[in-house]
């Protein structure tokens, strides 16, 4: 099982050989495995969507790696801050669905049960990314119209 080790508390932390020069802002790393990003993955995307651009945009400009290191570490913080809420929030659900994930070879679709259940609760508990202002969000609209194949 993956579970998040904080880097600091290691009896021998890793010390990168290089460090990045100071004019580029420090950032933590998410101490994530693939299976607890791949579950987030929906409501990080949702989240960061503008920093994302940025940063996609700064690529397009200039294929020089070190050219976009801002904007990569926004995206980074805003990552961080999306696992934080859902750390907070949904822990318990979270953790099923990223379990799951992780014992069917990272398959969503052997995780569905867990992935409603984690979707529920964020939805509940955090706001969703993305609804217009002023707009009530599909799932609470009260008749739809194709309800009998919205079940």
């Amino acid at each position: 099982m993956s579970i998040f080790h904080n880097p600091e508390d290691s009896s021998k932390p890793y010390k990168e050989p290089t460090p990045l020069p100071d004019d580029v802002p420090k950032v933590k790393e998410l101490g994530t495995t693939s299976a607890p990003l791949k579950s987030a993955a929906f409501f990080i995307g949702a989240h960061c969507k503008e920093y994302n651009e940025d940063f996609m945009l700064c690529k397009n400009e200039n294929r020089d790696p070190a050219h976009c290191l801002k904007e990569g570490r926004r995206v980074t913080r805003c990552a961080q801050d999306m696992i934080t809420k859902m750390r907070e929030n949904c822990l318990q659900e979270w953790d099923k669905h990223w379990n799951c994930l992780e014992l069917n070879n990272h398959e969503y679709y052997m995780c569905r049960k867990p992935e409603r259940t984690l979707n529920k609760c964020m939805f509940e508990k955090l706001t969703i990314p993305g609804t217009p202002e002023g707009q009530t969000p599909i799932h609470e609209v009260k008749r739809p119209v194709f309800t009998g194949v919205q079940k």
